[in-house]
């Protein structure tokens, strides 16, 4: 079963890379539900609307990387949270 990342709406280049490479793209809409890994656009804590909300998956910033380093910083990171 391929892992679900829940992606911000504007970054579809993101999402149609990570779609070729096998994972459940998902749109972020205001949560990261059963994602596994959350990509947002930059590097805002709000990612979410609300400063006070948190998530326990990996949130990574998609501001001036290629979708080939995105794909390896959630490889990482989805590593080191098993």
């Amino acid at each position: 079963m391929a892992e679900r990342i829940a992606v911000e709406n504007g970054l579809d280049y993101v999402k149609k890379y990570l779609a070729r490479q096998g994972y459940d793209v998902v749109d972020l809409k205001g949560g990261p539900g059963k994602a596994a890994a959350v990509v947002v656009s930059g590097g805002d804590e709000s990612f979410l609307g609300m400063a006070d909300r948190t998530t326990d998956v990996p949130v990574i910033s998609a501001q001036g990387r290629t979708p080939e380093e995105i794909l390896t910083d959630i490889k990482e990171r989805l590593q080191k949270a098993r």
